[in-house]
């Protein structure tokens, strides 16, 4: 079976943490795990480069976007209702902002929106949910999924449940 995790962050991630996703993807990515993320800078990118054997599905708002060459850039209507569902200020949105939201959906369920996530892996300023982020961990509460943010203030605790997770894998 497959197991596939979400890679993603603020673009603002501290180094310490970039370097830290980096070497957590290679190791994931050992485990048998697919990154999913979106091609941005900071958090997504430090995911990407730790995947050394193509196991990564990313995920982009539109084709070319932060010069990714990925094949998922196709925004459809449901990842669109989907994320007009879990964002408090849809309208608010300008139709770059929406893709970006929509995109979002993607890296938490998949190119068919059907098959969630085992976890997600993150950081955000002070733990918060906002941002980009925001969106993809606000459908993660709404179906169970299992967060490990990294902005918080006890990021060692968070880590250490995230070892334990990934070490009882078989």
């Amino acid at each position: 079976m497959e197991k596939y995790y979400a890679g993603i962050g603020s673009r603002g991630t501290p180094l310490v943490w970039l370097t830290w996703f980096t070497a957590l993807a290679t190791r994931l990515e050992a485990k048998g795990y697919t990154l999913r993320s979106g091609g941005a800078n900071g958090a997504d990118s430090a995911f990407e480069a730790g995947v050394v054997h193509g196991k990564k599905d990313i995920f982009l708002p539109w084709q070319g976007f932060n010069n990714n060459q990925s094949q998922y850039f196709m925004i459809d209507e449901h990842a669109l209702n989907m994320a007009k569902e879990y964002h408090p200020r849809w309208n608010s949105l300008k139709p770059a902002g929406k893709k970006f939201m929509a995109r979002n959906c993607y890296q938490v369920l998949g190119y068919l929106l059907s098959h969630p996530s085992d976890f997600i892996v993150c950081w955000t300023p002070d733990g918060l949910i906002k941002g980009g982020t925001g969106q993809a961990l606000r459908i993660a509460a709404a179906l169970d999924i299992p967060v490990f943010n990294f902005g918080g203030p006890n990021p060692n605790a968070v880590k250490q449940e995230l070892v334990s997770l990934v070490q009882g894998e078989k």
